[in-house]
């Protein structure tokens, strides 16, 4: 099997060991002479900083005033420095978080209205000046977001501690260089954390209800990929064919889920605003009393799913697969492990209901279903959501 590929779906993706190394060249072939380079403060002082550097060719300033939930703050101070510094691009390097502040700072490079205009409700996004948006060229770190061939970013609006999923077609990557290598220090508890989150795409797409044949063969393979090798990397850090995998599967889900999303987004986003969780962690914790909640109407999708992987025991079997990975990898199983106070029940049910990804759950997420998934993510009683 070869690790080095070269694919132009749903962009120009370079994927396998050392490609960073051809940042220069993406760079010539989209116009890009004055990099920004994007990234969180973490990443920027890491040893392999300096490679992804080297790569570029050129000097290229770093910007790295980036928080785990990238805030409407840390864009306003990147646009600031593109501005002032004449950049004609950016190359964005990191997890989802410094993938989402990069495209967003792009985003935001030539307009004169306030983000918060272009959240993605409606046709919001028809107010963008397309000809302000610079080219963004993406580098991801970690295997989990698939930021890196979304169209969006999630920033958090501090004044409403909301996450707000900003949106236009034109934040598309125009390319991105997957390169396994850059992920192999990353920390056991990002490693999961992150592919776990390709996980929860991968799985909500495939039981989305919306009709998207192409979303949900992705799905099932993004689903395939991650079951067998998250394991593997979580086991050896350094097994770069599993990282590979692992980078592919982050991707697919991202592209999947353009089939839709649903409650486990729309309860991971309200939570992560207000307690400032981790994504994905807060994914792989919510995962499975989503599942639960929406078994009657997941049956179809789970049996397939199970027929694929080798999982017996349609939705109950795959939940039990999930709960097995997520012991196995040092996941909490409640929300109090990620310190969510189960008092917030209300406010984030409310929140919840009102999220863009609820729109693709399977069965209709009313406040109260989004309060007792919420409630037996925080007591780990799963079945108090049997049969509701």
């Amino acid at each position: 099997m070869s690790s080095q590929a070269r694919w132009t779906y749903p962009t120009e993706i370079r994927i396998g060991a050392g490609c960073v190394a051809e940042l220069g060249d993406a760079c010539r072939r989209h116009g890009i002479e004055r990099p920004l380079v994007v990234t969180d403060p973490g990443f920027s002082q890491l040893p392999v900083m300096a490679t992804v550097l080297a790569g570029i060719g050129v000097t290229a300033p770093v910007f790295h005033d980036v928080q785990p939930n990238p805030t409407g703050a840390n864009i306003d101070a990147g646009v600031e420095v593109f501005r002032s510094g004449g950049h004609d691009g950016v190359i964005a390097v990191g997890g989802g978080s410094a993938l989402d502040a990069g495209k967003c700072i792009a985003l935001m490079a030539g307009q004169s209205r306030p983000m918060w205009d272009f959240e993605d409700v409606g046709d919001n996004w028809t107010r963008v000046d397309v000809q302000g948006i610079a080219p963004v060229i993406a580098v991801p770190t970690t295997a989990g977001t698939g930021s890196e061939v979304g169209r969006a970013g999630l920033v958090i609006k501090e004044d409403e501690s909301r996450k707000v999923i900003i949106f236009h077609p034109k934040m598309l990557p125009v390319a991105v260089l997957a390169d396994p290598e850059l992920t192999v220090g990353l920390p056991r508890v990002l490693t999961v954390g992150t592919g776990m989150d390709a996980l929860s795409h991968s799985l909500e797409a495939i039981c989305a209800p919306s009709f998207h044949p192409m979303g949900l063969g992705i799905g099932m393979e993004g689903c395939r990929l991650v079951l067998e090798h998250l394991p593997r990397v979580v086991a050896d850090p350094g097994d770069l064919e599993s990282r590979t995998e692992m980078m592919a599967a982050a991707a697919m889900g991202a592209v999947a889920f353009q089939r839709g999303l649903g409650a486990m987004h729309a309860l991971s986003h309200p939570i992560g605003a207000v307690f400032d969780t981790p994504h994905g962690m807060t994914n792989a914790v919510v995962m499975p009393y989503v599942l639960q909640s929406n078994a009657a109407s997941i049956k179809a999708a789970m049996e397939s799913l199970g027929a694929y992987c080798a999982i017996a025991g349609g939705t109950a079997g795959v939940i039990e697969r999930v709960m097995r990975l997520r012991d196995e990898f040092g996941v909490p199983n409640t929300l109090l492990g990620l310190g969510v106070d189960p008092a917030a029940v209300d406010r984030i049910a409310a929140a919840a209901i009102v999220d863009p990804s609820a729109a693709g759950n399977p069965e209709p997420l009313t406040i109260e279903k989004a309060a007792r998934i919420f409630s037996a993510a925080c007591t780990g009683r799963i079945e108090d959501l049997r049969d509701t």
